[in-house]
């Protein structure tokens, strides 16, 4: 039943996460006037920088997961053998 009503909370929260999603600029205000000044005159710096971004923002993650990885293969258990004999085991 608790786990029920905590997977129920978890889905709510998650789904109101997901529908109140707003768009932003999350540009300093030098970057966004410099940005949308050099698209109305043809350049493509924008360009770059929203590839700058976008490859500042990826890096965090990728660290993140190779030491999840690494982490995960280090202290995975492999072949463990439980020689209990006769003796009860309880799990609660």
């Amino acid at each position: 039943m608790i786990k029920a009503v905590k997977l129920m909370l978890c889905s709510l929260c998650l789904g109101l996460m997901l529908l109140g999603v707003q768009t932003v600029n999350a540009q300093c205000a030098m970057c966004s006037a410099t940005a949308e000044a050099g698209v109305k005159n043809g350049n493509t710096e924008a360009n770059g920088l929203n590839g700058g971004i976008m490859y500042l923002l990826a890096a965090p993650y990728l660290a993140v997961a190779i030491v999840g990885y690494i982490w995960y293969k280090k202290y995975r258990r492999k072949n463990v053998d439980m020689n209990m004999g006769k003796e009860e085991f309880h799990l609660n």
